[in-house]
């Protein structure tokens, strides 16, 4: 028998306020400022190449997206990458770091709910000053009982936080916009897994949607409620 949900984790990008857009408009400039070097589908691929490549040097977040454009620009270029193509690609990076918080539709009502009667975790990758930047803009801080901010999202690092937990992983639930580090490994680690697909999505996040019991699919936050009502958590 599956015991009574304790915990309830929440991912922050794409899931309590907008994060991607901001990563697809800045690449938009830099496929402008390029544009007369290569053609958009090629910049873009070389691109996610070298975001792929630099995951395990840089971690995620906007300060290894700016250095993967970098390096990209000046790879397309063959070393000759204009000075001012390389200080606005700078800029648009000090722009993203900065860019207000604005929350997705049913975030704060969501989490304010499931605090009531749970505890609150949020549980993100990226840059440790810019997530706590942005958890603290957002007004939602006050309402988690723990923040970690991780390298990546694996198996083990979901057993580790929810293992320090009331109930451990089985009375636990991870929701997040990522089926590849919300949802699949948190149901790996014998937590339940919630997806809250956003209309953007990184294409180093995808992932198959399991087969599994304990996996839940909503349309947005507002519909959390009412699947907790149903899995008497």
């Amino acid at each position: 028998m599956a015991r009574k949900l304790q915990t309830i984790g929440f991912d922050a990008d794409d899931t309590l306020w907008h994060n991607e857009r901001f990563f697809k408009l800045t690449q938009d400039r830099f496929a402008e400022l390029l544009a007369e070097t290569a053609p958009r589908d090629q910049l873009d691929r070389r691109l996610l190449e070298a975001e792929r490549r630099n995951i395990g040097h840089y971690g995620f977040g906007v300060k290894g997206f700016v250095l993967s454009m970098i390096e990209t620009a000046i790879e397309v270029t063959d070393g000759k990458a204009p000075n001012h193509v390389i200080q606005e690609l700078l800029a648009a990076g000090r722009e993203m770091m900065a860019h207000p918080i604005e929350l997705l539709p049913h975030a704060r009502e969501a989490v304010e709910m499931a605090a009531r009667d749970h505890r609150l975790v949020l549980i993100t990758k990226g840059d440790l000053l810019h997530q706590e930047r942005k958890l603290a803009q957002s007004g939602l801080g006050d309402l988690f009982d723990a923040v970690e901010i991780v390298s990546d999202k694996m198996p083990d690092t979901y057993a580790r936080i929810f293992g320090g937990c009331p109930g451990g992983a089985e009375a636990a639930m991870m929701i997040g916009n990522s089926m590849k580090s919300d949802v699949r490994p948190a149901i790996d680690a014998g937590a339940r897994g919630v997806f809250v697909p956003h209309d953007l999505a990184w294409d180093l996040e995808h992932a198959e949607a399991p087969d599994h019991p304990r996996f839940h699919t909503l349309e947005d936050l507002g519909g959390l409620a009412p699947l907790l009502d149903r899995i008497g958590g």
